[in-house]
C-alpha cells in the first residue's frame, strides 16, 4: 500500500497496480473501512480499480489537531492505521442486482456488429451476456455509470473510433472488454446491444445510484413490451 498527495486537498491510497478481483477486493476493504466511521478531516471517498482517494479539508484537520504544516503526514499516519485495524461497523458484501434487458430493434443498434466481431449469432450474444455474472469495479464518467467486469472474452468489442453525439439513458454498452450502462443521454463511443428501462441514477433518492463498487450484475433478457410496461411505471 503506498499513499501519496494528489493536489493539496486529497491522499491517493494505491493498494496495487492490476485490474482484477484481488485487487479490487482489497480497495473495497479499504473503502468500506474507511467510510465507516470518517477521519477527521476527510469529506469524501472515492473508489477507482486500484486506488482509494481521500478529499480532505485542510482547515477541518488543522481544528482536529494535524499540525498545519504536517496535515499529509498526519492524515496519511490515520489512514493507514485505520487500514490495519478496520472498524467492526464496515460493511463487507456488495448486493446482486439484476437488471432487466431489452435487446431488441432499436433498443440495440450495435448487437449486429458485437455478433460479427465475435463471429456469434445475435442470439448468441444475448444468451452469453445474459448468463454471466458481473462485478462492478467501480462508478464514474457520469452519474451511477457502472464499469463492469467479467465480460467474456469472446463478446469484447472495440469502442466506436467516432463515438455518438447522444447515448440513450439505460443503453447497455460494449466498450473493449467490459460492458457498462448509460445513466443518462450522453455522448458515448461504446457498442450498444440493449437498454433497460431502469433508472440508473436517482438523485432524489440515498444513494442516489441504482449500482455501486462491490455490487454484483446479472442482466436479464426482456421483451420491448415488458420494457415498455417497466418504463411506464418507473
Amino acid at each position: 500500500m503506498q499513499i501519496t498527495p494528489l493536489g493539496d486537498q486529497a491522499l491517493l491510497v494505491e493498494l496495487g497496480q492490476t485490474i482484477d478481483e484481488s485487487t479490487h477486493r482489497k480497495v473495497q476493504s479499504a473503502w468500506r473501512s474507511l467510510a465507516a466511521e470518517p477521519l477527521p478531516g476527510v469529506t469524501e471517498l472515492v473508489p477507482a480499480y486500484t486506488t482509494v482517494t481521500a478529499y480532505y479539508d485542510p482547515v477541518q484537520a488543522v481544528q482536529a489537531g494535524a499540525p498545519a504544516g504536517q496535515i499529509v503526514d498526519w492524515l496519511s499516519d490515520r489512514l493507514r492505521e485505520r487500514l490495519k485495524n478496520p472498524p467492526k461497523t464496515a460493511k463487507t458484501k456488495g448486493r446482486m442486482v439484476e437488471i432487466p434487458v431489452c435487446y431488441e430493434g432499436e433498443f440495440a443498434p450495435d448487437l449486429g456488429v458485437v455478433a460479427k466481431q465475435a463471429k456469434l449469432t445475435p442470439a448468441e450474444v444475448i444468451k452469453l451476456h445474459t448468463k454471466t455474472e458481473y462485478l462492478v469495479y467501480l462508478v464514474g464518467f457520469a452519474p451511477g455509470f457502472p464499469y463492469l467486469g467479467g465480460l467474456p472474452k469472446i463478446l469484447a468489442t472495440p469502442r466506436h473510433a467516432k463515438p455518438r453525439m447522444v447515448v440513450p439513458a439505460g443503453s447497455v454498452g460494449i466498450g473493449g472488454q467490459q460492458t457498462g450502462i448509460y445513466p443518462c443521454a450522453t455522448p458515448g463511443g461504446w457498442n450498444l446491444i440493449g437498454r433497460t428501462p431502469l433508472a440508473l441514477f436517482r438523485p432524489a433518492l440515498h444513494p442516489p445510484t441504482l449500482l455501486s463498487a462491490g455490487d454484483r450484475v446479472k442482466f436479464r433478457a426482456i421483451t420491448r413490451e415488458e420494457f415498455l410496461r417497466q418504463e411506464a411505471g418507473a
